[in-house]
This record gives structure tokens, C-alpha cells and sequence, in this order.
């Protein structure tokens, strides 16, 4: 995988010469630049979401890059003040000390990034439980200086709203604002140039999560509207826990997590997953599910359950999947780890892979 060739690029909506990060004055306009007006800054931005297909797109009209695993952020940054904020629309600026650093150099007044924060392996990959395990867990109140910035996407830059440029020329000023390092803070996601399903049987070869695909014309739009595409190597998604089996010989007790996803807006049971635990995730897990214990299931799920606890469902597992059984359940699931509520992970829709 090679990252794809720059393409000349239109007018840009600012010089070369960078503003003042602490909001000083400017040196004069070049009149060969568009004389646009100034937006207000978002206070938060609902995020364009990545539609889950089996196989990715191919064509010019595509671009592609790596899938992330980790935390869904957005970054503000108003002349010298960070803000980083969740897809719930919770501040975590004071978890990611080496993100907030790192956006602070940034040669830019004002802008806001999209991107993932990831802890990455030594070879580069993200690692979801790592990055559980820097911030303390679901609830942990650590700060995860081991966590980077992924930038994906530009959404506001110098005084101006690029929501509707599209997504190519947000790309090319984002490759302009962030170094094309290795290291530091804030990277770049690289684009990878290539036919999309040779990219992904790549990604795959690297034990990467997969690749997303995004349409170069189209501008930034909240929700799941098909403009990005994922595709996966390794199926993950998140699950609701409405209880668990219990176990004298499991870690923290539990012989299986009982899950539910969501079909026509009601939640539905898809089985149960009993590895993928150690001591201290699964005595994490037993005591918050403790706390929310309820006296049956809220959700039906065919034969009776033996020795099981039901909770409601207000925990959401990242779950790892080879794949469905024709009756919609789980097949060789793993537990990753649980979503911060804080993240607004999303319960996993049946009917969204097609």
C-alpha cells in the first residue's frame, strides 16, 4: 500500500504564510484568493458515520484509507484554546494532554479536526484495549498519554465552515495543516492509493481492522448517509449486555455475557461471548453489571437461561465476530472491551450489513 500522488489542487483559502496562532495580525489577502466571508466557529459538529458494506467500492471517484479503532474525536482549536470533543459531545480535552499539546503547535487560528485517538502497536496498528486500558477502563478518569490523533477530516479552518467543500478539497487542506510525520500527537491518516478491494485484501494481510472508503465529490454530512463506507477484516461492533451466565471457574464469574443488538428498533438477543476476559476486565464488567441487576430479561431470548443474571441494558461490549449464524446470532465472539458512555457508541443495527 503506497499513499496516493498530490493532485494540483485549487486556490487554497489561505497563504502560505500561516496566521498568527495567538490571533495577531495578518499580512495583506492575495488577491488572487477568493474574498469569502468569515463563519462562526460550531461549537460541535454531529459526525459523518461510515456505512458498514461487505466489500469495498472501486473507481476514481473513491478514496481510501486505513480504519482506526479507538476513540471518535473531534478537535477545536481557537487560537491557542483546545477543546477535544467526543461524539457524544463530552469534553475530554484533559484526557489527551499529548493531543491537546500537539494541536496547540498547529500553524492555524482556528479549525476543528476530525479523527480517531489510538494507542498503536509496534507496527503501527491501533489497539483498542490498549487505549481502554491507558484511560483506566470505561469509567477511569486517567489521562492516556499514550494516545494520538488520527486526523481524517477538516471541517473548519482560518474562519471558514467547509462542511459543504468537498470532501477532496478538505482533504488537500488538511494535508497542507498537518505534518506528514511518523510520530507526534497529531498525525495524518494517509490516504492509500489503489483499487479498493486490492487495498482491503492488504489490510487484511497487516491484521489492520479494514479500510474506509469515502466518494471524493461529496460534502461532510452527519449520519450514516453511504458518502463513507466501511469494510471490515475482523467484525466488531458494539452490543448492548442485558446479562450473563454465571461460572465458579470464569474470570470475575462470567461463564457467558448475554448480547443484544437492535432490528426494527427493538432490541433482540444475537447470543452470548465467554472469552476474550482477563481478571481485571471481567471483575470490571461483573461489578458495574452487578449494580444494574433486574429480576428477568428485558429482552426474550428462546430457551431458559441457567444460572442467569439479568441487568439492564445500559452497558454497551465492543464485540469481535467471525461472522452471523443463519438465525441472526453471534459466531466465535470475543470481548474487547466496554464503550465509555461518553463515546454515544451505537448498538449495532441488524439489516445495517448488506
Amino acid at each position: 500500500m503506497v499513499k496516493r500522488p498530490r493532485k494540483p489542487r485549487s486556490v487554497p483559502l489561505r497563504k502560505s504564510q500561516p496566521p498568527d496562532p495567538k490571533g495577531g495580525r495578518r499580512r495583506s489577502r492575495d488577491p488572487e484568493q477568493p474574498a469569502l466571508p468569515f463563519d462562526p466557529m460550531p461549537d460541535r459538529i454531529e459526525p459523518c458515520l461510515a456505512l458498514l458494506k461487505p466489500t469495498a467500492p472501486s473507481g476514481p471517484d473513491w478514496a481510501y484509507e486505513i480504519k482506526w479503532d479507538g476513540y471518535r474525536l473531534a478537535v477545536h482549536l481557537d487560537h491557542g484554546k483546545i477543546r477535544i470533543i467526543t461524539r457524544g459531545g463530552h469534553d475530554w480535552t484533559h484526557r489527551f494532554p499529548t493531543i491537546q499539546a500537539a494541536a496547540k503547535a498547529l500553524p492555524v487560528g482556528t479549525a476543528i479536526l476530525d479523527g480517531e485517538a489510538v494507542v498503536v502497536d509496534e507496527m503501527g496498528r491501533s489497539d483498542f484495549s490498549a487505549l481502554q486500558q491507558a484511560l483506566g477502563g470505561r469509567i477511569g478518569k486517567r489521562s492516556a498519554d499514550e494516545a494520538v490523533f488520527m486526523a481524517f477530516d477538516l471541517l473548519y479552518f482560518d474562519g471558514h465552515d467547509l462542511r459543504g467543500l468537498e470532501q477532496e478539497s478538505r482533504r488537500h487542506l488538511l494535508e497542507d495543516l498537518i505534518p506528514a510525520k511518523p510520530d507526534g500527537g497529531v498525525r495524518l491518516s494517509e490516504e492509500i492509493d489503489g483499487d479498493g478491494p486490492t487495498i482491503f485484501t492488504a489490510a487484511c494481510d497487516h491484521r489492520l481492522e479494514g479500510i474506509i472508503a469515502k466518494r471524493r465529490g461529496e460534502p461532510y454530512r452527519p449520519g450514516r448517509g453511504g458518502e463513507w463506507i466501511k469494510i471490515k477484516c475482523v467484525q466488531s461492533e458494539g452490543f448492548a449486555i442485558i446479562g450473563y451466565e454465571k461460572s465458579t471457574a470464569a474470570f470475575g464469574g462470567i461463564g457467558r455475557l448475554l448480547l443484544a443488538a437492535r432490528k426494527n428498533g427493538q432490541l433482540v438477543y444475537v447470543g452470548g461471548c465467554g472469552t476474550g476476559f482477563n481478571e481485571r476486565s471481567a471483575t470490571d464488567v461483573r461489578k458495574r453489571m452487578d449494580t444494574i441487576a433486574i429480576p428477568k430479561s428485558l429482552v426474550e431470548t428462546g430457551r431458559k437461561k441457567r444460572d442467569a443474571v439479568w441487568v439492564k441494558p445500559e452497558l454497551v461490549a465492543e464485540i469481535e465476530f467471525r461472522s452471523w449464524t443463519g438465525d441472526e446470532k453471534l459466531r466465535h465472539a470475543s470481548f474487547k472491551g466496554l464503550r465509555h458512555p461518553d463515546d454515544a457508541a451505537a448498538i449495532f443495527e441488524i439489516g445495517e450489513f448488506s
